[in-house]
């Protein structure tokens, strides 16, 4: 009778999984729909008109629109590009803060100008970009950042 080695007594090792696949659809979905039940559960729960209309415009539909352009910018990057190799959570301030610079730059602009439209110029509707926009984009572009970080896979380090 042949004698096994306790190496040969081991049940083979797993296959590696891969990460999930990032589909830029469903996150798009889910970054609309989020803020839009969250801004709107607030309106509802403090009786703020405003706040249940801007939870499905301007809050949840910039949110979306982030998510949109800066997950196709990720799908289209290489693979080894500075945004897979740096640190994750440094990457996804960067993509965050830049996020919400540019919406606070489109913000400011648009609660000067809008006002100026005389359909718009009794709303609070305008006043209202200033906050909205910038904390959307911030909050659209991490988490994008973040959940399209999660999906690539990782690489070892030489040494």
């Amino acid at each position: 009778m042949p004698t096994t080695t306790p190496t040969e007594q081991r049940p083979p090792a797993a296959p590696a999984t891969a990460p999930p696949p990032f589909v830029l659809w469903r996150e798009v979905l889910v970054s609309y729909a989020a803020p839009a039940v969250m801004a709107g559960i607030g309106g509802f729960a403090t009786g703020q008109q405003e706040l249940k209309i801007a939870a499905v415009t301007t809050i949840a539909g910039t949110s979306a629109l982030v998510a949109a352009l800066v997950g196709a910018r990720h799908r289209r990057r290489p693979a080894g590009s500075w945004a897979e190799r740096g640190p994750r959570p440094l990457i996804t301030a960067l993509f965050g803060l830049g996020a919400a610079a540019l919406a606070l730059a489109v913000g400011m602009a648009g609660a000067q100008l809008l006002p100026r439209i005389p359909a718009l110029a009794d709303s609070p509707w305008p006043g209202r970009l200033r906050f909205d926009l910038p904390v959307s984009a911030a909050i659209a572009a991490t988490a994008i950042t973040w959940r399209w970080r999660g999906t690539r896979p990782r690489r070892r380090r030489a040494r």
